[in-house]
């Protein structure tokens, strides 16, 4: 439906198209099962769930004036954009619970226009979702089709400024500049650092940083690992009210670091990156370390590479008599170098899970 509403210039777009059982789930006061029966009853009731939602989002930003932002300027209406996101994120389990509310919303809304209660709602549900999407960027979703796809088919373009067709990345979300530089160096960590808004800084870092460690997981499984563990120690304190948004911002500025030593680490040793990652598998228990000299598992990570890249093929990840005879190999040449006995299955695991990330690039070396 494509229509120009009473004196308004711009076009109410709203497309049904893939989302009918969503908004079934959502309107279960439907006349029947089949979500069938009169029509104009049916946008009566969405409208009063609208409604509902209006007032259990609204309610969301107690203390906090947001309708300022209805007649603000646009550099005005920016920054209440980011202090509204701000305002969110500083309730308990606010960012799921805005997320959900004004996902219930937006359902309701879509069924209940063209009806005037549902227009004169507009301009307050096109905010709401647009402090969703920018909240939504911050999430990791997995596989599948997200409620913000869902939603973007039922967005209202009302103010070009703010809610627009264009994908809104991280950097636009928290209302900084896209740096042209790492996002580990020490110019952004401090930009980051010195945002206004402590809760969004958090998001910003934290997101970036589970991007970042994400990306290295084929380069250094058990280093990303590592890694992974350490960020969600420090978020877990701060939903644990341990540690404040400002304190848990200088605990990953402190990740980012480590990182960036992380970094350093194959080119002091001599090592490729490649090799590396094997030296991180053998190298990640206490026992190992205890018996084994440092320049000695160096040694045996270059020849488990070597082995592994000599015995890569276009369908070792695949076929089981070729992955048996790696781990035979593998085995046997950790033996060789007197690896803990004790540790060897889970050794040779790890080494075998590493080889398997780094395949394909084996074999276009």
């Amino acid at each position: 439906m494509n229509r120009v509403y009473k004196d308004k210039t711009g076009g109410l777009i709203v497309d049904y198209l893939g989302i009918a059982s969503d908004l079934k789930k959502a309107l279960s006061f439907y006349a029947d099962s089949g979500g069938k029966g009169d029509p104009l009853v049916q946008q009566e009731q969405a409208v009063v769930l609208m409604q509902e939602k209006l007032e259990v989002v609204s309610q969301m930003f107690n203390g906090f004036s947001y309708k300022e932002y209805f007649t603000a300027e646009t550099g005005r209406k920016l920054y209440l954009i980011l202090a509204a996101e701000e305002h969110i994120l500083g309730i308990e389990n606010g960012k799921k619970r805005f997320i959900d509310e004004v996902t219930a919303l937006s359902k309701a809304f879509s069924i209940a226009i063209p009806h005037d209660k549902a227009m004169d709602a507009k301009d307050e549900v096109a905010f709401f979702q647009a402090i969703k999407a920018r909240l939504v960027k911050f999430e990791n979703t997995g596989s599948g089709r997200t409620s913000e796809e869902m939603e973007s088919a039922i967005r209202q373009v009302i103010d070009k400024a703010l809610v627009t067709e264009k994908v809104i990345d991280v950097f636009d979300a928290a209302g900084i500049k896209k740096p042209d530089i790492s996002i580990l160096s020490d110019e952004f960590l401090m930009e980051v650092k010195n945002m206004e808004h402590k809760n969004l800084a958090l998001e910003v870092l934290k997101k970036l940083l589970n991007d970042e460690i994400n990306s290295r997981t084929k380069k250094n499984l058990i280093q990303s690992r590592t890694l992974i563990e350490m960020l969600e120690a420090s978020i877990k304190k701060y939903h644990n009210k341990i540690l404040t948004a400002a304190e848990v911002i200088e605990e990953l500025i402190k990740l980012s670091k480590e990182i960036q030593s992380m970094d350093k680490e194959p080119k002091e040793m001599g090592l490729s990156d490649y090799e590396y990652a094997f030296y991180t598998a053998i190298a990640n228990n206490d026992s190992a370390r205890e018996v084994m000299e440092k320049d000695k598992l160096r040694e045996l990570a270059v020849i488990l590479f070597q082995k592994v890249k000599e015995n890569a093929s276009i369908d070792w990840t695949i076929k089981e008599s070729v992955k048996a005879k790696l781990k035979v190999i593998v085995k046997r040449i950790l033996r060789q170098y007197g690896y803990p006995p004790d540790m060897q299955v889970l050794a040779t695991e790890t080494v075998l899970k590493q080889a398997e990330l780094i395949a394909e690039e084996l074999l276009n070396e």
